[in-house]
């Protein structure tokens, strides 16, 4: 079985908070975190925290390492690159990324 993937509008740039995170809610009831990271990139990553087992990621302190930038959970404060979702701490865990794009002001997730 395929699943199928389109763009979701998920909100304006204008409700993102740079170098912050936001919660927003995908049509299949998955919650993502968004970070606009800068004046322009914006990352995409499940709100879940798969240490701490709750949607918390989002509230997570932005950091960068090496040219990498990653959010550290707000409860165990295991890192997680935005880019590809990989724990910079157990690289035995992953968190699932999205592709992000803006049209017309808005911002879509791929998912």
């Amino acid at each position: 079985m395929t699943t199928e993937h389109s763009w979701q509008p998920i909100c304006s740039t204008s409700d993102l908070i740079k170098n912050s995170g936001v919660c927003a809610l995908l049509a299949n009831q998955e919650q993502v975190a968004l970070f606009q990271v800068g004046n322009d990139k914006i990352y995409a990553v499940s709100n879940f925290d798969p240490f701490g087992k709750a949607n918390v990621l989002y509230r997570g302190l932005i950091g960068e390492t090496k040219g990498d930038v990653y959010v550290a959970s707000p409860l165990l404060k295991q890192r997680f690159m935005l880019s590809s979702g990989v724990c910079l701490d157990d690289d035995a865990y992953t968190i699932k990324t999205y592709e992000t794009r803006i049209t017309d002001g808005e911002l879509e997730i791929l998912g």
